[in-house]
């Protein structure tokens, strides 16, 4: 019988995680730079790679696809690279 899907990381998950309503510590705020779906909707050089996703983030994207008539992967490249270009 095959593993299930994540099997392999159920030996890491053991322990439970316990929220609580203390203080984290310094916190910084940073501005909000993330460019709204339509702004995602851009042509550039691309270099292909294998990422897993969840379903919920892939779903968000393909409907915000639709909207702008492109290409959901496109979006999720220009989120990444807005990302990257605010990082230094």
């Amino acid at each position: 019988m095959a593993p299930d899907i994540g099997g392999k990381e159920k030996r890491y998950m053991k322990g439970k995680i316990k929220y609580t309503d203390e203080p984290i510590g310094n916190v910084k705020v940073i501005s909000d730079f993330l460019p709204s779906p339509e702004e995602l909707a851009l042509k550039d050089e691309t270099v292909k790679v294998t990422i897993a996703l969840s379903k919920a983030s892939v779903e968000f994207f393909k409907n915000e696809a639709k909207k702008y008539n492109t290409q959901y992967q496109k979006m999720i490249r220009r989120l990444l690279d807005e990302y990257a270009a605010h990082q230094s």
